[in-house]
């Protein structure tokens, strides 16, 4: 196993906006921060745009993951995981790595990691050696990743995070479907695939399951408690049968917008009906889609940032100040189609927007400027990384790997 021991690791606390720049308030919001930050620079290199968590050699200590190795708490000495890429500043270039989560895949009780490379290439997990040196044993999960947002998440309440992505066909570009995967009886052999969607037909493709479709949620649109699937077309109805169901899930039409990233499941207007929330994934925007009435299939779009911030590949809602509201938080994927970007030239700004509403009223959201040299990937982590009972924030991406503690507040 390859090993570099980064000499030193940089560590400053940053408080809402950088010195002297006021940032835009949403709705009248108050300007100063309410949340402060203590960052830390885990390698200032681009290695990946995903990036994970998780105890990898059983020390009690969280480590993080990117794909190719994964960094060792609490000195941060990098290993490999497998063959490490040469990605340069990723003006060109991409890594090997577009999202990665860790999760013990065949119940050894050792953090194993699922990484989707590039959009359209296969899914693999790595199989955790359990201490011993030398690269993880590579499974493949599926022979085809497609959808720039592929979703690991715990779809159906009971505790098992599945694979959500579309997929293609061997040799059919012009196809896809919207499946759930899992690990089957042998996790070592490809992952059984269960659908969501119908598969494409002549003249009827799938909206969000091609190589490079933008933009994928899992939360429930219609109130009924179980999560669906979203995508920028409509979303997939979760049927009653959950994880037993066979056969491909209801769809309902409407519009979350274009290229956006995650489309969220949350009730801006506080009405009871459950609106959408997603950014731009290339351009400049974050925008709410309202729910109308029940008969109707339409969603209403309302800007809440049309131009604070582009490049918002990935985005996440999190009760970040723990006072019972989820906020937001998202940022630049820096360089995301090199220089060729709305706004690709300004600073890599993360951000995380305070949630705010006053009596039954709308949730009001306030942009809280955590940095300005770090941004986002195409996926990234919020929780609890210290074990303080409060939420950080792990990004990687192409200008390097970044870890953000909050400062836990003590009373006056």
């Amino acid at each position: 196993m390859g090993m570099i021991t980064l000499a030193a690791w940089v560590s400053f606390v940053v408080c809402g906006p950088a010195a002297g720049r006021p940032v835009a308030v949403a709705n009248g919001g108050d300007p100063a921060p309410s949340v402060t930050w203590k960052k830390t620079v885990i390698e200032a290199r681009f290695r990946s745009e995903g990036v994970s968590v998780g105890d990898v050699n059983h020390d009690g200590k969280a480590d993080i993951l990117v794909g190719d190795c994964w960094y060792e708490a609490p000195s941060w000495t990098r290993h490999d995981i497998r063959q490490p890429g040469e990605f340069g500043d990723g003006l060109h270039s991409y890594s090997k790595c577009m999202t990665c989560w860790a999760d013990d895949i065949n119940g050894d009780g050792w953090v194993d990691e699922v990484v989707v490379g590039f959009p359209g290439d296969a899914a693999y997990w790595y199989e955790n050696p359990r201490g011993q040196p030398g690269h993880w044993p590579e499974h493949e999960i599926w022979h085809s990743a497609c959808n720039e947002t592929p979703l690991y998440t715990d779809l159906f309440k009971d505790g098992r995070r599945v694979l959500i992505m579309g997929w293609q066909p061997k040799g059919k570009d012009n196809e896809g479907q919207m499946a759930w995967f899992a690990p089957g009886t042998d996790p070592t052999r490809p992952w059984p695939m269960h659908p969501i969607s119908e598969p494409s037909s002549p003249g009827k493709p799938m909206p969000g399951t091609f190589r490079f479709s933008h933009g994928l949620g899992a939360g429930d649109l219609n109130g009924d408690g179980r999560k669906d699937v979203i995508c920028t077309d409509g979303w997939w109805e979760q049927p009653a049968s959950g994880r037993s169901a066979t056969a491909a899930w209801p769809f309902h039409p409407g519009k979350f917008g274009d290229a956006v990233s995650n489309i969220l499941a949350y009730d801006v207007n506080r009405d009871g009906k459950p609106d959408a929330i997603a950014s731009s994934a290339h351009q400049y925007g974050i925008w709410w889609f309202e729910q109308g009435d029940a008969a109707s299939s339409a969603f209403e779009k309302h800007d809440l940032f049309p131009d604070l911030v582009s490049e918002t590949h990935a985005l996440i809602a999190a009760d970040i100040n723990g006072d019972g509201l989820d906020d937001l938080v998202t940022g630049k994927r820096f360089w995301s189609h090199g220089k060729n970007e709305p706004g690709s030239d300004k600073p890599a700004r993360l951000y995380w927007f305070e949630a705010s509403r006053k009596g039954d009223g709308p949730v009001a959201f306030t942009p809280r400027e955590i940095d300005d040299q770090s941004g986002i990937g195409t996926q990234f982590v919020v929780e609890d990384f210290n074990g303080d009972g409060t939420l950080d924030i792990v990004v990687s991406n192409k200008k390097g790997t970044y870890l953000f503690e909050q400062i836990k507040r003590t009373a006056p």
